[in-house]
């Protein structure tokens, strides 16, 4: 055989590569070569796959599943650098390197893409009635380790929603994102993506077990009988040995589900927790959260099961599942366009945690999503506060609102808008509801002996 130059090779490792792909594999699968050769003793991603190079050899990462988070299907294909010829390949979970990937890997086959679609019609929603701000604090914890900017973008969501449709308290939200910044393994984000304006949300910790155990041991000194505490966790995980994992900055170290749960074991007993949880296989955190959760009532909404990976959107920008459910919290998407439907079903005027897990279910159509509760109330619990005369707060409050909201620079509105509201809710809650709920129990006790009279007519006492 001739001798090959080091560009003869790499053309011949990629043809090689290739022609490994099934007829289905080269519609699905992308393929990248390292130019770097790597050597012996090398390690392949993070260090749980226990995946070492022997001898010095050329590497192809075959990416069987593009739009899926990590952990999920793939490989590695090793060459001689020499001669081209295939080496072994090495199925694996992870990919072949830890924060960014190097600029010596480059995509040579690429069927799978992330696209945007910028053309997309929307119609801007209604507002909704203002959320009444409960009885109790509200805290939260949104957490992402290994992130890529998609899990960066899901926080953003999530805290905007928190804090303009909720009224949560900046200093009540835990922010656990990769190196304790706003960086991702993509790097530093621009604008965010829903409206192109700057992040707002702020980070207090990076995404690892430690600092969650900081968030848990410093809200155990806080959280009380009456209060709720909404979780969300996001970026990758996987599932090893019948057990679930999410993952953690800055190496793809396991954060276990039982070990999540021992760590939520400082806090006392508490009223109501939501989790909310989009990694891959983190279905196998909902039976352990619900068993050992120390709120009275839980519900856990996660984006797959204990055996299967969640996906992206097709545009890269978002989770699919999170997107759903935060959106169903929020009222309208992240671009503040309207929802496919209306998430309350039951009519009541709050999003229970059951609807929301509904909503993003019935919108998903590519994650296997699951759902979790304490008790039949566990599905009940609203991070806004229900009221018996809800749609007497409502018919108040939603034609002089819609009203500032349409006429409010742009439509939909900015940030400013709901910060406003916010500072307004608490003087005209205080105002509004005592009255409601006076006329509520004037309301039973002239209706109630007109409703016993009606019935006692057709239903008999039995004897």
């Amino acid at each position: 055989m001739p001798d090959l130059d080091e560009e003869d090779v790499f053309e011949l490792v990629k043809a090689k590569a290739f022609r490994r792909l099934s007829s289905k594999q080269t519609r699905n699968t992308n393929l990248y070569l390292d130019l770097r050769v790597r050597q012996a003793g090398e390690t392949l991603g993070p260090k749980i796959q226990k995946i070492t190079v022997d001898e010095p050899s050329i590497l192809v990462f075959a990416d069987d599943d593009p739009l899926a988070n990590f952990a999920h299907n793939c490989r590695y294909l090793l060459f001689n650098p020499e001669t081209g010829g295939l080496r072994t390949e090495i199925p694996a979970r992870f990919p072949p390197y830890l924060t960014k990937a190097p600029e010596s890997l480059v995509p040579f086959h690429q069927p799978v893409r992330f696209v945007p679609n910028p053309n997309l019609y929307h119609v801007w929603p209604t507002i909704r009635c203002p959320a009444l701000i409960p009885d109790g604090n509200r805290y939260a914890i949104l957490y992402s380790g290994m992130s890529d900017t998609r899990h960066l973008n899901d926080l953003e969501f999530c805290y905007r929603m928190l804090m303009d449709q909720y009224g949560f308290d900046s200093k009540n939200i835990y922010v656990l994102n990769y190196d304790g910044t706003l960086n991702t393994k993509d790097g530093a984000p621009g604008n965010w993506p829903g409206d192109n304006t700057a992040y707002r949300i702020k980070v207090t910790g990076e995404g690892d077990r430690a600092a969650f155990q900081a968030a848990f041991n410093d809200l155990a000194t806080k959280i009380g009988k009456d209060d709720l505490l909404f979780i969300h966790t996001n970026n990758h995980g996987d599932n090893s040995g019948g057990q679930s994992y999410m993952c953690q900055y800055p190496s793809w170290d396991s954060y276990w589900a039982n070990d999540f749960c021992t760590d939520m074991g400082v806090l006392p007993k508490f009223k109501s927790l939501i989790v909310m949880m989009e990694q891959c296989n983190s279905g196998g955190f909902n039976s352990p959260v619900v068993a050992k959760s120390p709120a009275t009532n839980t519900s856990i909404a996660s984006a797959a099961i204990s055996t299967e990976s969640s996906y992206s959107s097709s545009d890269g920008n978002w989770d699919v599942f999170a997107y759903e459910w935060i959106a169903a919290q929020f009222g309208h998407n992240p671009d503040g366009s309207a929802l496919a439907s209306n998430p309350d079903t039951n009519g009541d005027g709050a999003i229970e945690a059951d609807e929301a897990y509904d909503y993003a279910q019935s919108n998903d159509s590519v994650d296997t999503p699951c759902y979790d509760e304490s008790s039949a109330a566990g599905g009940d619990v609203t991070l806004a506060q229900q009221y018996a005369l809800w749609w007497s707060w409502c018919s108040i409050w939603w034609p002089i609102l819609q009203r500032y909201y349409e006429t409010w620079p742009p439509n939909p509105p900015d940030p400013e808008f709901y910060q406003k509201l916010q500072e307004v809710l608490p003087e005209i809650q205080e105002a509004v509801v005592p009255i409601l709920n006076r006329s509520a129990a004037d309301a039973r006790a002239q209706a109630g002996p007109k409703i016993e009279a009606a019935l006692a007519k057709v239903f008999k006492e039995k004897r």
